[in-house]
């Protein structure tokens, strides 16, 4: 493991636990499920996915930044312009980028029979944000490298991106109670967890809004945005009508499930 990598795992697991004791404090919800059987399938998806990772590719994003630099790859080591710009620009461009990924994979159906492995979840709390299926991680990952071959993504861009992202995505799925009118404030520069919350309902129209990951404009600018659930935060339902049972929904399941029936 690289100091980069190292970095990067140490905020992620400080996040996770001060979130993870956060919820038990000030919970937002009450979590019905197994948290047991829950924690467990998305942790262990999660582990997972990061040996995948390590195995399908020699260097992740941020080393493949340093080599489209060193290599002069890329749009901004094309252009001569001040490297605050360009950090700025790259940080934009990729949260906007993650944010019209979002939507592909729930438009298009084999994509969303990947994705659909991250709603299924019965309950809607910090180890919501590690459950994805290898295959999807394996996409989103080489989305993400394309992005930064094309952009000549300088690589101090690509680390703070990267740690924002995995924060804010530990951050928006939390079940921690945040007061209303600080959380409306809020809202209008970083995803909260009400505003991602309704992206997990069981009521489609609500499944399919607030696709932000970190910065809420583009669901603002896309008209992709819902204030709030019809049945309001504690009464909704989290997950897919199609998939209720506990028992389905353990780790190999989870890896079977895309390709079972739709």
């Amino acid at each position: 493991m690289t100091n980069v990598e190292f970095i990067r795992f140490s905020i992620f697991l400080v996040a996770l636990v001060i979130l993870a004791c956060c919820e038990q404090i000030v919970p937002r919800r009450e979590l019905r499920a197994s948290r047991p059987m829950r924690w467990f399938s998305n942790i262990a998806i999660s582990v997972l996915n990061q040996l995948v990772l390590r195995w399908f590719f020699p260097v992740l994003a941020v080393g493949l930044s340093v080599i489209v630099q060193q290599r002069g790859w890329g749009l901004f080591n094309l252009l001569d312009l001040p490297d605050i710009v360009a950090v700025v620009f790259c940080l934009l461009f990729l949260d906007f980028a993650i944010y019209l990924q979002h939507i592909v994979f729930h438009r298009v159906e084999w994509l969303w029979r990947l994705h659909r492995v991250h709603h299924t979840d019965l309950d809607f709390d910090v180890t919501t944000a590690v459950r994805f299926h290898p295959v999807e991680i394996i996409l989103l990952m080489l989305i993400k490298m394309a992005l930064v071959v094309l952009l000549g993504a300088p690589p101090i861009a690509v680390l703070i991106f990267e740690i924002v992202l995995n924060f804010t995505a530990l951050f928006n799925h939390s079940n921690i109670l945040i007061p209303i009118k600080f959380d409306r404030v809020l809202r209008w520069v970083l995803v909260t967890p009400d505003m991602h919350r309704v992206h997990h309902s069981a009521v489609p129209v609500e499944t399919n809004s607030n696709y932000g990951f970190n910065l809420p404009w583009w669901d603002y600018l896309f008209n992709t945005y819902c204030a709030q659930p019809c049945k309001g935060h504690r009464e909704m339902t989290v997950g897919l009508q199609e998939y209720r049972t506990e028992e389905r929904l353990v780790l190999p399941d989870l890896l079977l499930l895309p390709f079972r029936g739709p």
